[in-house]
């Protein structure tokens, strides 16, 4: 067993979604439709990682938390050949503010809270608990990923994470129009964060699918009905830890497959956990 096919599974039991990487940070592309990233990175098959090769492709989308698929005969060659492995922040519910050179990391010093600290080649890696948009060159020397982007794996870092802050948040352009929750739909109370509702995990998949269903369908207002589908599936299941990244690229997949961006998509969600206070749980 390499080295790294060995932290990713032990990364992967502790609920980090990871994946690897070839020389260069860039991620395998084993498939036509995903060589060379043609697909744009974006989970646009129905289901986003092992494809139909099936090995890592998607970029972040391919990160995963299954030992079956991290550990399977068809990732084998690709474990051996790679350079090193990466993760899905917003996967694992972080935020990574990436500090390119010493300057960016002053400036983070003197304007955002202290939080765990992973060493980089050029700088720093700071990882907040929360999850966010992802976008780049926020400002000089400062990227932010965590939504649809992955991160090299540096080890552990040092300190201790904390909630991700205003300021980092204040980094990325939010959309100009934030969305409302429409009129009757039912908000769960904080009290129930952590206790989960589903008798089986049938009754998830059926309201994933329900979900789908109901972007599919719809024949006009495309943009309000994605939020409204994204804000309703979070009211009902994004409290209790049930919702995974293979259920949130199922309707992405759904919306992008009606005409929406992948920008709209990641638009939409943060929206959702934002109204409906996740975007910190």
């Amino acid at each position: 067993m390499s080295a790294h096919l060995r932290i990713a599974l032990g990364l992967a039991a502790t609920g980090v979604p990871v994946l690897p990487l070839r020389a260069g940070k860039v991620p395998f592309g084993n498939c036509p439709a995903c060589a060379k990233n043609v697909c744009g990175g974006r989970p646009n098959m129905r289901t986003p990682g092992p494809c139909a090769c099936p090995a890592p492709c998607h970029g972040w989308a391919a990160a995963t938390t299954d030992p079956g698929v991290i550990g399977s005969p068809a990732w084998a060659p690709t474990w051996r050949s790679a350079a090193t492995l990466a993760y899905h922040p917003g996967g694992a519910s972080v935020t990574v503010v990436d500090l390119d050179d010493q300057a960016a990391i002053q400036w983070a010093r003197e304007n955002l809270p202290a939080t765990r600290t992973v060493t980089t080649t050029r700088g720093e890696h700071w990882i907040y608990r929360g999850a966010m948009q992802s976008a780049n060159a926020v400002r000089p020397g400062v990227d932010v990923k965590s939504l649809m982007a992955y991160a090299r794996w540096l080890g552990p870092g040092v300190g201790d994470t904390v909630a991700l802050p205003a300021a980092v948040r204040a980094l990325v352009k939010e959309p100009s129009t934030v969305h409302r929750p429409p009129q009757g739909l039912s908000v769960p109370l904080g009290g129930q964060r952590g206790t989960c509702p589903h008798r089986t995990p049938t009754y998830l998949d059926r309201g994933i699918a329900m979900a789908e269903q109901r972007i599919t369908e719809a024949r006009e207002a495309v943009h309000a009905t994605v939020y409204r589908t994204f804000l309703a599936v979070l009211s009902t299941h994004g409290r209790c830890g049930c919702l995974t990244e293979a259920h949130t690229a199922r309707l992405f997949n759904a919306a992008q497959a009606k005409g929406e961006t992948a920008r709209h998509c990641t638009d939409a969600w943060t929206n959702a956990l934002t109204t409906l206070g996740l975007s910190h749980v």
